[in-house]
């Protein structure tokens, strides 16, 4: 049965900028965006007031299914991603066992096809020895290497192993940038007496500028697509700038909202890799984003429980969950006149989507996805952990006050999210990759409409 519907007097975030206007849907695809007022619909909404985004590409997520399903699963984060308007995720390979080969990312594909919501795609993970699993992989974003500190086999540090990654693959590349052996001689610097606060000396700039530099010379020399994952500190915005074409870059909001200064109030909760750094790196990395050094934006959700996260520095895990509170930090910046919604519309839906070439996603036109979610501007509410969706209940944002909140969310014109509640249980769908047209700096515009 065609499925379809109006949303009359809405305020647009369209590629050409916003506009007043009515946005038609049916089944599952958007139709028109300067639709009759008129046009007969199974459901008509007045979004006088409102403002309608395309729908969000979270471009790097942890959600712990298989294996660390006490901190989260596929069903959980995926209702949390629609009830912060995240229409779409891309999830990181960490898991328990590491998505390392096909069978294993299929297995994952399979898990969500069941229990998420929204729209998922899955990294594979790189290690020193499955080079060969890398260059025939299908149906993934990317490759993920953790160049640093990580559980399991997924460190890969070894130069000639890093070579031939660059070399033999053909999917685009991201990285977790932080030097082991930096890390490593931090540490012992510091001595056994550890607290919290150290975690950004041990883990601290230079760590972050040497694993960077290295990978960006990786991409550079073998002409290899990378994507530098949550940068995090000032001093990597002059190396990402020097590269155009093949690099683009991400941040997160721990990076740009949360300080040194923040370990008091804050403790364990902000404990994060890499670490949390300066005030002055939050300005620049902030205004690195805003003059587009930086295109994208990601939440890097790393959900422990509360009881993980209390236990006694270097006891206590790195991460923190993100997911359904970002798009809202961000919103009530808009409010403030710090950034404006076309810009949220890029860093956050179109820019991800061309990144790792998704198709039908990312932008609010005719013949892509019907992802939509809708936001009143002036709803002010403050952030609870009892009413968080993730499986953890809490976030690091508890007590903050913000302007701005999805109020409805639609994956691929069904309602999954509506004035706090999820509406659904089945809706999402696997992602599909076009790595030929895809790219931020590709000429073609976007990825496209699905076909």
């Amino acid at each position: 049965m065609s499925r379809s519907v109006l949303i009359r007097n809405v305020t647009a975030i369209l590629p050409s900028g916003r506009a007043k206007t009515n946005v038609f849907v049916e089944n599952g695809k958007i139709v028109s965006v300067d639709a009759a007022s008129q046009t007969n619909a199974n459901e008509v909404i007045d979004a006088d007031g409102l403002v309608l985004f395309p729908g969000l590409v979270d471009d790097q997520v942890h959600f712990r299914e298989p294996g660390l399903t006490h901190k989260e699963d596929l069903h959980t984060a995926s209702q949390a991603c629609a009830a912060g308007g995240v229409t779409s995720f891309l999830e990181m390979p960490n898991t328990k066992p590491s998505a390392t080969t096909q069978t294993l990312i299929e297995d994952k594909y399979r898990i969500a096809s069941q229990k998420s919501i929204v729209n998922y795609g899955f990294y594979i993970g790189a290690t020193a020895t499955n080079i060969e699993d890398l260059k025939t992989v299908t149906g993934v974003p990317g490759i993920k290497i953790f160049i640093g500190s990580s559980t399991g086999d997924l460190l890969v540090d070894d130069q000639d192993a890093l070579e031939r990654i660059f070399a033999e693959t053909r999917v685009p590349i991201c990285a977790h940038c932080e030097d082991e052996s930096t890390v490593i001689a931090n540490q012992k610097r510091l001595g056994p007496d550890l607290r919290v606060e150290h975690h950004s000396q041990i883990r601290d700039e230079q760590a972050a500028v040497i694993a960077t530099t290295r990978a960006l010379d990786l991409a550079k020399r073998h002409h290899h697509r990378f994507h530098v994952l949550h940068v995090s500190t000032a001093a990597e915005i002059p190396l990402i700038a020097k590269h155009e074409k093949l690099i683009t870059a991400e941040l997160c909001p721990h990076h740009w909202y949360f300080n040194v200064d923040d370990y008091a109030r804050m403790g364990s909760r902000i404990q994060m890799n890499p670490s949390i750094k300066t005030k002055q790196d939050n300005l620049l990395l902030w205004k690195a984003l805003l003059d587009g050094t930086i295109q994208v934006l990601a939440t890097d959700h790393s959900p422990h429980t509360q009881e993980e996260k209390q236990q006694p520095y270097p006891k206590s895990p790195s991460g923190l969950p993100a997911v359904e509170n970002h798009f809202a930090l961000l919103l009530d910046r808009a409010a403030r006149g710090e950034c404006t919604w076309e810009q949220i519309a890029s860093w956050m839906s179109d820019a991800p989507a061309r990144v790792w070439g998704i198709v039908g996603k990312g932008r609010l036109d005719v013949g892509y996805d019907a992802d939509l979610v809708l936001v009143d501007p002036n709803k002010v509410k403050t952030v609870t952990n009892e009413k968080q969706f993730t499986k953890v209940k809490w976030s690091p944002w508890a007590g903050v006050e913000l302007k701005g909140w999805p109020v409805q969310t639609w994956v691929g014109g069904r309602t999954v999210f509506r004035d706090g509640s999820i509406t659904t249980e089945s809706a999402g769908s696997r992602l599909r990759f076009d790595h030929a047209l895809g790219g931020f700096w590709n000429t073609h515009d976007g990825v496209g409409p699905a076909t």
